[in-house]
């Protein structure tokens, strides 16, 4: 007979926290047969009761994070039930809420603690409930909640005054990107407002500095934030990569000969996920929306071709709600298999379950990405199933060395090898974020009914989010904010919203810091397929794929931004856009080993290692272990080994120079410029010294990246580009590197 939870804990060693949980919480979790306590949950229980400290509780996808939070939190409120006391749970994705909701419900309706969802899909009725009385457990977004502070106004306080805890889900998701930054200055409003520090609960995936992690969740006091990292979830990993080559037309035309390289591309893949995944379910991920359509439509049509039911679901974000929500729960049933094909939209938080499997089609984003969608498989003891299809062009004449030189394939082996490694990619820190500081102003004027200058600059900058913004550069952003008719001044130095900032902040899209792209809806009679950017080009008999069927477009409404659409035999998926994502530079070093070594990575086919080898010879060719740059035609080719942010800086320092650039995945292409005029070129900035990054920030022309942008002035609108795009220390140092071994 197996001891009792509250003897034992997951590595089998006397459990010393179980007993600090209350009565009622140790019931719940016997009877739900536990018979142990993972390692984060055991750790948490003695610092979040305490509530005296931050705590960030790390571990791989379902792995109890958010149990580890909650049991001792529920026991808070329990031990203090005259008190009041309320949570604030924060998430990044409505989609979250709604299956943390239905999982909270469930167990804090035993224990007579509410539960309260709120976001634009949420009743009015629901919300009034918790005005009323603002007790319990508050699932809710950064949006929301900025909606909330704002029109409660001074009663945001009163509202608030019993706050326990704020807890943040899935942290590594908000970190380095304006929702961050937006949720870092709510939570300090938050502590300002109601005159207290609130202990925060971070559950987060492992990230590559978890000290960065902290810093984060309490900004220059990461020092006193409880780090507790998972040792779990260290099952077995079952891995493999097969190699595809997409056969170019002049080949398929030739005679074709012997070669055991799997030809067909995209046709062949598909081919194999039917053969291989049919009959079980999994989750298979690609990097981009019309990837997802584009095998979508592939596996249905086998489906119907074998006349057996069809098991393949697509999930993006640009699907209607009721097609999404109808796949995450056909894949949770699991009454019949189920393989749902998707993004990053179900790479992190609504719980599907355990699948038999993790498929990754062309190289993940990151390392990191790659590690969050591996744990979504793997559960319960068994060994987590990756298969990765990587698929790469045919060598012909024509192709330049890059092409030869298998990129996708050399840094899928290298995100994986990194992955077992357990290395994974840090945050980037240092962006200024001013569209959200100027979105953050005119919330706090809402929220106060006006600010003076130093109240606004303490509160946001001197002990808020934006400590990277200077007291210049604040009060050169409200000059402008007032000349853009943002915000004025009252005649006893308040800030007040001006013309146009009413009416910015009167619309209902103000409460998000991120753009929302304008879209046409995609319906077919009354049901709605999805969503399309308006940029997207679309006439009278187009056809499309979308939802992982063929449509042919029947008519354009430009008043009401619909596309009506009927199903059609043809179709193609339509761009997207806004899919990629930086690499590391420790990704890039890391493919220079792969193919600067010998050995072949155990995890290949014989396609992938064929491919391999193809790569490794091409490298050897042109003696790039050693070679830093290359000639190729009237061409000169850089390999720096670095990353996306330097090698982004390098193009501009070299167009800064006259020479023209552009960069191809590993390599920087110099147009017209021998090795030699470009050594020479590096040597000559080296020596009159490198540009300070807002300087180089100036010769960009495309810098409107955000929400606000187009209010900042030029320089300010270059610092924050610069702090966000630009590495001048380590394109330096690169260019010393270069210099150095020519």
């Amino acid at each position: 007979m197996r001891p009792s939870v509250s003897d034992i804990t997951e590595s089998g060693e006397q459990s010393t926290s179980f007993h600090l949980l209350h009565e009622k919480i140790q019931r719940w979790i016997w009877q739900q047969g536990w018979t142990e306590l993972r390692d984060a949950q055991e750790a948490a229980i003695k610092p979040v009761l305490d509530g005296k400290r931050d705590v960030i509780i790390a571990a791989a996808t379902a792995s109890g994070k958010t149990e580890a939070a909650f049991l001792p939190i529920l026991s808070r409120l329990l031990n203090n039930a005259a008190g009041g006391e309320c949570v604030i749970y924060l998430s990044p994705l409505k989609a979250l809420i709604n299956d943390q909701f239905g999982r909270m419900e469930q167990l804090c309706e035993q224990l007579a603690i509410p539960v309260y969802p709120w976001h634009g899909d949420v009743s009015s009725s629901r919300k009034k409930a918790f005005l009323r009385k603002p007790t319990g457990i508050l699932l809710i977004t950064p949006e929301s909640l900025e909606a909330l502070m704002v029109r409660n106004g001074h009663g945001f306080s009163a509202l608030f005054a019993e706050l326990a805890y704020i807890v943040v889900d899935e942290l590594h998701s908000f970190i380095s990107d304006e929702r961050g930054r937006q949720l870092q200055s709510l939570m300090h409003r938050i502590d300002c407002t109601i005159g207290r520090s609130t202990p925060r609960i971070g559950l987060s995936a492992t990230l590559g500095d978890m000290r960065l992690a902290a810093d984060f969740l309490r900004p220059g006091k990461d020092e006193d934030v409880t780090l507790i990292v998972s040792q779990s979830g260290g099952q077995g990993l079952k891995l493999y990569l097969r190699g595809y080559i997409e056969q170019s037309c002049l080949v398929a035309a030739a005679e074709k000969t012997e070669s055991s390289l799997k030809r067909g591309g995209f046709s062949a893949i598909a081919e194999d996920l039917y053969q291989t995944l049919r009959g079980t379910s999994n989750l298979v991920f690609a990097n981009k929306k019309s990837l997802i359509e584009t095998f979508a439509d592939l596996l249905r049509r086998k489906c119907e071709q074998h006349s057996v039911p069809n098991e393949f679901w697509p999930h993006h974000g640009s699907l209607s709600k009721e097609i999404r929500e109808e796949a995450e729960a056909a894949i949770k049933e699991k009454t019949k298999p189920v393989t749902v094909i998707c993004t990053s939209t179900l790479e992190m938080g609504v719980d599907i379950g355990s699948v038999t499997s993790v498929a990754q089609v062309t190289c993940p984003p990151s390392v990191a990405s790659l590690r969050q969608r591996l744990g979504r498989s793997g559960r319960r003891g068994e060994s987590s199933i990756l298969r990765m299809y990587i698929c790469e062009k045919e060598i012909i004449d024509s192709t330049p060395l890059p092409g030869k030189l298998r990129v996708e394939l050399v840094q899928s082996i290298a995100m994986v090898q990194l992955l077992l490694a357990k290395w994974y990619e840090p945050p980037l820190s240092g962006k200024l974020h001013l569209s959200t500081l100027l979105q953050q102003i005119l919330a706090i004027i809402s929220q106060y009914g006006g600010v003076t200058g130093l109240q606004a600059w303490r509160l946001l900058c001197d002990t808020g989010a934006f400590k990277g913004v200077t007291q210049q550069q604040f009060m050169e952003l409200l000059r402008e904010m007032g000349k853009h008719l943002l915000i004025m001044q009252s005649s006893d130095g308040l800030l007040l919203h001006g013309e146009l900032g009413e009416k910015i902040v009167n619309h209902y899209e103000f409460y998000a810091v991120f753009v929302s792209n304008d879209e046409y809806r995609i319906v077919n009679g009354a049901k709605s397929i999805g969503t399309l950017s308006v940029s997207t080009p679309l006439k009278d008999g187009s056809f499309l794929i979308l939802g992982g069927r063929r449509w042919i477009v029947t008519s354009i409404d430009e008043k009401k931004r619909a596309i009506d659409v009927k199903p059609a035999a043809g179709g193609v998926p339509p761009l997207f856009g806004g899919e990629s994502g930086d690499v590391h530079d420790r990704v890039r070093q890391e493919m220079k080993h792969v193919y600067m070594a010998s050995d072949i990575p155990v995890f290949l086919d014989s396609t992938a290692k064929d491919l391999l080898l193809e790569a490794r010879t091409y490298f050897n060719r042109y003696e790039l272990a050693s070679r830093n740059m290359v000639p190729a035609g009237k061409d000169t080719l850089i390999f720096s080994w670095s990353g996306d942010r330097i090698m982004n800086t390098l193009i501009y320092l070299l167009e800064n120079t006259g020479l023209k650039t552009c960069g191809e995945r590993i390599v920087i292409k110099v147009f017209d410029a021998t090795p030699d005029k470009v050594l020479e070129t590096m040597q000559s900035s080296l020596a009159t010294g490198m540009p300070s990054a807002q300087e180089l920030a100036a010769s960009v022309k495309n810098k409107i990246r955000e929400k606000y942008h187009r209010f900042l002035p030029p320089n300010l609108l270059n610092a924050d580009y610069a702090a966000a795009c630009f590495d001048i220390v380590g394109a330096e140092r690169v260019m010393r590197w270069v210099c150095s071994a020519n």
